[in-house]
């Protein structure tokens, strides 16, 4: 079993996010931790406030795209920031409860501002040694 993470790889303007774990649930999780480490350091963020959200989607890779962008859309509608993320799949329908708070400019100090995910470099799917990448291009 390897430990859930997630990375950043360059692309273009834009930047990509990678989230990579022993479960798909996990790696959508890696991913939009991804996202937040593209706006601010989440060790800057409390995980005081929660909130549910869902998806569904037709495979695992517009999931993920219509996953993040539901982060995304939800940071912006209650202006807020998210540090810990809790994903359940079934039947590509996802389950998630969002944890962070309120963002604060001078506490969390926002890097950028994330537009959506796109199709870019989308892809979802289990390694060879068992290991779930969830990965796509958000534009920034």
């Amino acid at each position: 079993m390897r430990t859930p993470r997630w990375e950043h790889f360059e692309h273009e303007a834009d930047m990509g996010v990678r989230g990579c774990a022993n479960t798909v649930d996990q790696a959508f999780e890696q991913a939009a931790l991804a996202m937040t480490g593209i706006i601010t350091d989440p060790g800057n963020i409390d995980a005081v406030d929660c909130i549910d959200v869902e998806c569904v989607a037709p495979d695992y890779e517009v999931l993920l795209v219509d996953w993040l962008n539901e982060v995304i859309y939800q940071m912006a509608i209650r202006k807020m920031l998210f540090v810990r993320y809790q994903v359940s799949i079934s039947d590509y329908c996802l389950k998630a409860r969002l944890c962070g708070e309120t963002a604060n400019r001078e506490k969390h100090k926002p890097a950028v501002e994330i537009k959506g995910a796109t199709f870019t470099e989308l892809k979802v799917n289990q390694t060879k040694n068992s290991e779930w990448v969830a990965q796509c291009v958000v534009d920034v």
